[in-house]
């Protein structure tokens, strides 16, 4: 009986903690390494043509050194008019084999750019060269939020981002990703100045830091686009 006991408690313990790693999705890059951002969304006749994407043009990438990461659907637009159902997540291990793929793909897969018209009603690229070793989790039990800014004067921006980032220390956010100098590309072009992803603890933490934001000066702001994923 004892015996039973503790197993059941070690039983306990082991789910609690898969559950969590579970939760956790874990990202790291080497310096020089390129991540792609892909905000997407699915045509509802899209799903039967994927198939043959997947078929004819992930092989191409996957020589090219393309990676699978995670990647989370978009369940909330809160600020801007854009809210696409996906942001996914890959790697490339230099810039150079993330470039070449962008010139070669059409040689290899002739009609991929009208595959992807035709699944997708949403499919914008951001990707980012990596300048050092960097690491970072995403917890799925959080609240997450993916903010983007583009901006109209570069210094008055700059004390906006500072303004900013200070409130979401003081609301208990955590900063897990930022990212600038992104590129994109000629039919996918989505390239804000500053994309950062913050962590709450739950979504009343995130809209106590988010009332405090939409109150801030943005004169100097072009554009925004904010949404949560999961």
């Amino acid at each position: 009986m004892k015996y039973f006991k503790i197993t059941w408690v070690v039983f306990l313990f082991l789910g609690f903690t898969l559950q969590a790693q579970t939760n956790i999705k874990k990202f790291t890059f080497k310096k020089g390494e390129v991540l792609d951002i892909l905000l997407v969304t699915v045509k509802p006749e899209g799903k039967s043509l994927f198939k043959r994407y997947r078929e004819t043009a992930f092989p191409v990438a996957v020589k090219r050194s393309y990676s699978f990461l995670p990647k989370f659907g978009i369940t909330q637009s809160t600020q801007g008019s854009f809210q696409p159902d996906g942001l996914i997540f890959g790697k490339w291990s230099s810039l150079e084999n993330r470039e070449k793929f962008l010139d070669e793909i059409v040689g290899f897969v002739p009609d991929f750019h009208q595959q992807r018209r035709d699944i997708f009603s949403i499919f914008n690229l951001t990707y980012y060269e990596v300048p050092e070793n960097t690491s970072f989790d995403i917890d799925t039990s959080k609240y997450n939020v993916v903010t983007a800014y583009w901006q109209k004067d570069v210094t008055a921006f700059k004390s906006f981002k500072t303004e900013w980032e200070k409130k979401v220390i003081t609301r208990g956010g955590k900063k897990t990703l930022t990212l600038t100098n992104g590129k994109s590309t000629l039919g996918y072009y989505y390239n804000p100045d500053y994309l950062t992803i913050t962590t709450w603890d739950n979504k009343e933490a995130f809209e106590k830091f988010y009332h405090e934001n939409l109150q801030m000066n943005h004169n100097s702001v072009l554009h925004v686009n904010q949404f949560v994923i999961k």
